[in-house]
């Protein structure tokens, strides 16, 4: 991925404070930190964002790391269609159901899907999917905002 460089095409981020404690809400629930959650799930989750949300800078960046996690390829590959798939764990498909329902809000919908959460994750591990999901949607929007477009070196 080092042939890839991001040109901001509608603003510099770090004109406002904003960006920074963006970055200091990635820390606690980013890519790179530790967490109770199975790492593998939560890249599922932050992939499934960026798709929602269409993101080039998330989508990479979260392609990328979802293969460096060593998720399978197909699973990466076909993220978007999970409730068609046998490749995705019950626990994978309810986390997946509640983050697509919390990143579009569903309001009808969301109640059923966080109940469903309850069979397979713990209070405090919905609190951190949500955690996952509300952070990965603030990068997509802010990453969208600024217009991070990315650009093939070479």
């Amino acid at each position: 991925m080092s042939d890839i460089t991001f040109n901001n095409t509608r603003f510099d981020p770090d004109l406002v404070e904003f960006h920074g404690i963006a970055q200091q809400m990635a820390k606690s629930v980013g890519y790179t930190a530790d967490m109770a959650v199975e790492k593998q799930l939560a890249q599922l989750l932050r992939l499934r964002v960026a798709h929602m949300n269409p993101c080039s800078y998330c989508l990479i960046l979260h392609t990328k790391a979802a293969h460096d996690q060593g998720i399978h390829p197909a699973k990466v590959a076909h993220l978007q269609s999970w409730q068609e798939s046998t490749l995705f764990s019950a626990t994978e498909q309810a986390a997946l159901g509640y983050c697509e329902a919390l990143t579009a809000y569903d309001l009808a919908g969301f109640a059923p899907l966080h109940d469903a959460m309850t069979q397979h994750f713990s209070e405090a591990e919905i609190a951190e999917v949500a955690a996952i999901v509300i952070n990965m949607n603030l990068w997509t929007r802010l990453k969208l905002a600024q217009g991070a477009t990315p650009m093939l070196e070479g």
